[in-house]
């Protein structure tokens, strides 16, 4: 049974964010508030917690399009092969924002994402995301959760997400009702810049 926590977007607990990353190391899932929609996140460095959401999103691990959640981007010389500045000028304009932008994996992806060409990064507008990824202390693999209402693809209620959710994950933070629109997904991994979805986030930064 998950535990719920509320921690708050405009100024989140140290105390909060120390139990969410205590979980995380353990190997635990969390479901917890970006400036999109909810997420369901893990370690990036713990396999047996990827393989966990894999199974949960039914899909391969070694075929799951996860994004990398960061707090900002001095993570990305980690697991992204060097940027040319034009591309590193719209990272610099966008970020912290609504956008996953997939780049050039190098050789430093994690085990699990070894063939993996390209990765997803996100530095969401939302400090508690960013809050715990820092006190981690490196990032956390993430995907959306989705709802199987005909209507609405997102839950935003996070006490209906408990609900739903609170069997499978370790972790519910409550961080306010999320947003309904995904992030915008800009493929800058080759020379050309291709939208791959067009979200929340605005296509004036490109």
């Amino acid at each position: 049974m998950a535990t719920y926590i509320k921690i708050y977007n405009q100024n989140p607990s140290p105390k909060e964010i120390d139990k969410v990353v205590k979980i995380l190391r353990k190997g635990g899932l969390i479901i917890y508030p970006t400036d999109t929609v909810y997420g369901l996140g893990c370690d990036i460095t713990n396999v047996k917690a990827l393989e966990k959401i894999a199974r949960i999103k039914n899909v391969k691990l070694a075929k799951a399009d996860f994004s990398f959640i960061c707090n900002d981007l001095s993570h990305l010389s980690d697991y992204v092969k060097q940027i040319d500045t034009p591309t590193y000028k719209i990272l610099k304009r966008a970020l912290p924002g609504a956008y996953t932008f997939i780049l050039p994996g190098n050789n430093n992806l994690p085990k699990a994402f070894k063939n993996k060409k390209t990765v997803g990064i996100r530095v969401p507008d939302n400090n508690v995301a960013r809050e715990i990824v820092k006190a981690l202390g490196n990032p956390i693999v993430s995907t959306s959760i989705y709802d199987e209402d005909d209507v609405i693809e997102y839950t935003t209620d996070p006490e209906l997400i408990f609900e739903k959710w609170q069997k499978l994950v370790d972790i519910v933070i409550d961080g306010g009702y999320g947003d309904n629109q995904p992030s915008t997904v800009i493929d800058l991994s080759t020379d050309e810049i291709e939208i791959i979805r067009e979200g929340k986030g605005s296509l004036d930064i490109i």
